[in-house]
């Protein structure tokens, strides 16, 4: 059988829980449909002279933002969660995964990549299509680093 060399995004997990929860009392959310993780750095000029006429950059602070889309199902308990941080200005703890974690809450699943920390709610649009259910798109904005997953583990 072939090795798989690639990752399918019906595989991979976001997981929720509250802000400041350890990885383990996370739980997945299965109210989420598609997931962007955007990870950049800001920039600093770091050009000198000597550098023949061409401008120098250098990566300066980090920053994360984690964009998805759920039903908007108030009686789902992880929507219930993202709305009342939108609502109230409170974190909620995310971890979005190329994988699973395993069962006892510690990614050490093989290939299973991803951030997690705490993130505010900056954006929750209701969408109303005419023939679709009504959604929520999320903007998530990392807050609070707790750390890297790499490789099913808690990178250093």
């Amino acid at each position: 059988m072939p090795t798989q060399t690639f990752l399918l995004g019906m595989n991979a997990k976001i997981y929720r829980g509250a802000e400041g929860a350890i990885l383990a009392d996370l739980t997945e959310m299965g109210n989420v449909k598609d997931v962007t993780v955007t990870m950049e750095a800001g920039e600093a000029d770091v050009t000198t002279r000597a550098n023949s006429g061409w401008r120098a950059t250098a990566p300066t602070l980090r920053e994360c933002t984690v964009e998805f889309e759920m039903l908007w199902k108030p009686s789902d308990e992880a929507f219930a969660a993202i709305y009342a941080a939108f609502l109230t200005g409170g974190l909620v703890r995310l971890a979005p995964l190329t994988g699973a974690k395993s069962a006892d809450g510690v990614a050490q699943v093989a290939g299973s990549d991803g951030i997690w920390g705490d993130f505010a709610i900056t954006n929750c649009t209701r969408n109303e299509p005419l023939e679709e259910g009504v959604t929520a798109s999320v903007t998530a904005k990392l807050s609070i680093f707790a750390g890297l997953i790499e490789n099913g583990l808690e990178a250093a």
